[in-house]
């Protein structure tokens, strides 16, 4: 047998490849000499070949070639951007709001009779578990089926002249429209549903799409997108911008984009405002979360959930916990149901195969990027309760770290997110401590806290300087119906059902004057 590939001396027992089943995806891609498939943009309303080359779409599982992307130049995206301009936008604005429900709606029935395809794709693409696979493409159907849920923000406001004397006869309306072409950047993490996501929102609101998917799993997007042009979404507003990201964002800066939804590192999101402009945003970017467990706290289902909250997706969540803080009083009991629950949840493996909960990591630079934080925590103090050993090339032990409380802030591993299944656990001797260790980090996406108490879990709702904070739970975004955002480096704005539409809609302020037309007799 051919070796694919080694996990902790284990084989791979076949090699990773995928070509859509379904009939409905043969215009997204064509085979090449060795029978692989080339995937394809989407611009100026047609599936083309790019004119920049083709590159190579690795997956996590072994590192095999399993798909080729074709892809487009800054000077084909520009020309396509005029297309989304001058007809793109007035084909979303102009389709009524009930057909573009409807055209969702349709979307959501193919994805269902499609699911199997969804689901291959981001296993291979993604290396995703099929468990975590099939939760993802479910939760983009949920998304897409409560986009009637979004209206509730579209709606204006009535707003009448007799409240101050210079505006006496007259009376304004505030309404909101679309910024007419928004450009949706999505991630690795959840390729499919943060396409969704952000384009559910852009799209009611009645603007016109472009979507760059991440360079290192853009399958699941490029399939969403035929979904769509299926359903009957107007053609010439939607470019699929499969390039490389610094080609994407020299387009950017374009005045035509008027919004931009991002989901990625802070990195990305402070090169994005450098060189894109003045332009509506909602960033969400770098987390790992705090977990704060109080001396009251139900010990092992606040271990169970941490363990969730560390190893789901590998770690590679913007909403993972990279940091359990704990009260003396209760330490070493929940050190040791963490443990127990690390070795009860974590089966490291292929994850074609049914029994593994963890997979790789996207690539062999984020195992590099784990190793490093490892070393650099055991260097300064740090010792390992679990984990830590590097079983090939993409994958790795998830690991908890135990660190005093006086070096932490030293840490890599506290000063940045390393987005792999990693934490550090450190012993605190108050809650105002804990929020200190908290707060202490550049980032503030959410914050997990575990205790009956509930003035202490009052002040730490007051106090913690985060988006979300989930009590009794890990955090965990689901499909936006609450809102998520982050505060400090973590982002800009409020992503979630009802609450991305107001970044992707421009309010626009109507007065009627009436003077000496008599509509109004005023005492």
């Amino acid at each position: 047998e051919t070796e694919y590939g080694v996990i902790g001396g284990n084989i791979l027992s076949k090699k990773t490849e995928f070509i859509p089943s379904s009939e409905i995806f043969k215009e997204t891609y064509y085979l090449d000499e060795e029978g692989k498939p080339v995937f394809k943009p989407h611009v100026n309303s047609n599936w083309v070949k790019g004119d920049a080359g083709i590159v190579n779409n690795y997956s996590p599982i072994d590192n095999n070639v399993f798909s080729r992307v074709s892809i487009i130049s800054v000077e084909t995206a520009t020309k396509a951007l005029e297309d989304l301009y001058k007809k793109g936008r007035w084909e979303a604005r102009n389709t009524p709001g009930e057909k573009r429900l409807k055209i969702l709606e349709k979307a959501s029935q193919l994805m269902k009779e499609n699911f199997d395809d969804l689901v291959n794709a981001l296993v291979v693409d993604a290396g995703k578990t099929y468990a975590a696979a099939k939760g993802e493409v479910l939760a983009s159907i949920d998304r897409i089926e409560k986009a009637m849920l979004d209206l509730r923000k579209i709606s204006g406001d009535y707003i009448p002249g007799d409240w101050d004397a210079h505006t006496l006869e007259t009376e304004g309306f505030v309404r909101r429209e679309p910024y007419g072409i928004v450009a949706n950047i999505v991630p690795f993490n959840y390729p499919l549903y943060d396409s969704v996501m952000k384009i559910v929102s852009s799209f009611i609101a009645g603007n016109a799409i472009i979507l760059k998917p991440s360079s290192l799993d853009p399958i699941p997007p490029i399939l969403f997108t035929s979904i769509l042009l299926k359903a009957g979404f107007p053609r010439h507003a939607i470019l699929l911008a499969l390039m490389k990201g610094k080609d994407f964002g020299k387009i950017l800066g374009d005045r035509r984009i008027g919004a931009i939804l991002l989901t990625g590192s802070t990195e990305t999101g402070k090169k994005v405002l450098a060189t894109a402009g003045i332009k509506s945003y909602l960033l969400e970017l770098g987390g790992g979360d705090p977990a704060i467990v109080l001396r009251d706290a139900d010990l092992s289902q606040a271990a169970n959930d941490i363990v969730k909250g560390i190893i789901s997706y590998s770690g590679q969540r913007c909403d993972a916990i990279k940091i359990i803080i704990a009260e003396e009083q209760i330490y070493d009991e929940l050190r040791k149901k963490l443990i127990e629950e690390l070795n009860k949840q974590v089966k490291v493996g292929d994850p074609r195969e049914e029994s593994t909960t963890v997979g790789p990591l996207i690539t062999s630079d984020a195992v590099d990027e784990m190793v490093d934080g490892i070393n650099d925590a055991i260097n300064k103090g740090g010792k390992i309760l679990y984990g830590g050993k590097r079983l090939g090339p993409t994958y790795i032990e998830p690991t908890l770290i135990e660190i005093e409380r006086e070096k932490i802030t030293e840490l890599l591993l506290y000063k940045k997110e390393v987005f792999a299944p990693i934490a550090l656990l450190v012993k605190t001797k108050s809650l105002d401590d804990a929020i200190e260790i908290a707060n202490g980090r550049p980032y503030g996406l959410d914050a997990a806290i575990f205790s009956k108490n509930i003035d202490w879990i009052r002040k730490a709702i007051r106090r913690l300087e985060v988006g979300a904070v989930y009590i009794n739970m890990f955090p965990r975004h689901g499909i936006g119906y609450y809102p998520y955002g982050g505060r400090k480096e973590s982002g800009i704005g409020m992503e979630g059902i009802g609450y991305s539409i107001e970044y992707v809609s421009a309010y626009k302020s109507i007065i009627y004057n009436y003077k000496g037309a008599r509509v109004w007799e005023y005492l």
